[in-house]
C-alpha cells in the first residue's frame, strides 16, 4: 500500500527526465565507442529501454494499457536483436578471430 502511494505521487516529469538521460547516455555510448560492437549493442539496448520507460509512464498517467503492450513488443524485438547480433558476432569471431569494426567495414557482398 505504501509503495503504491509513492509511485502514484511521482510526477511524470521525473520519468521523462530520467528517460531522456538514459537516451542521451545511449547516444553518447554509440558516438564515443565506435571501436567496440558490443558497447554499441549495449547502447542501443539502453536507448530502447528509455523508450519503454516513456511508454510505461504515459500508460500509467493516462490509465491506458496500450503503452505497456507496446513496451512488451519493444522488449521482444530488443531481445531478438541482441540474440541475432551476438550470434553474428560469434560467427564473425570464429572466422576472423577479431570483432573490430574496422575489419567488419571491409566486408562486401
Amino acid at each position: 500500500m505504501i509503495n503504491n502511494l509513492l509511485i502514484d505521487n511521482v510526477p511524470i516529469s521525473h520519468f521523462l527526465i530520467f528517460s531522456a538521460t538514459l537516451f542521451v547516455i545511449g547516444i553518447c555510448g554509440i558516438m564515443i565507442n565506435k571501436k567496440s560492437i558490443i558497447n554499441i549493442l549495449f547502447s542501443i539496448e539502453i536507448m530502447l529501454l528509455s523508450v519503454n520507460l516513456n511508454f510505461i509512464a504515459f500508460s500509467k498517467i493516462w490509465i491506458d494499457i496500450t503503452g505497456q503492450i507496446f513496451s512488451i513488443f519493444i522488449l521482444t524485438v530488443a531481445a531478438a536483436e541482441a540474440a541475432i547480433g551476438l550470434a553474428i558476432l560469434v560467427l564473425f569471431f570464429r572466422n576472423k578471430s577479431d570483432i573490430s569494426i574496422d575489419r567488419i567495414k571491409k566486408l562486401k557482398g
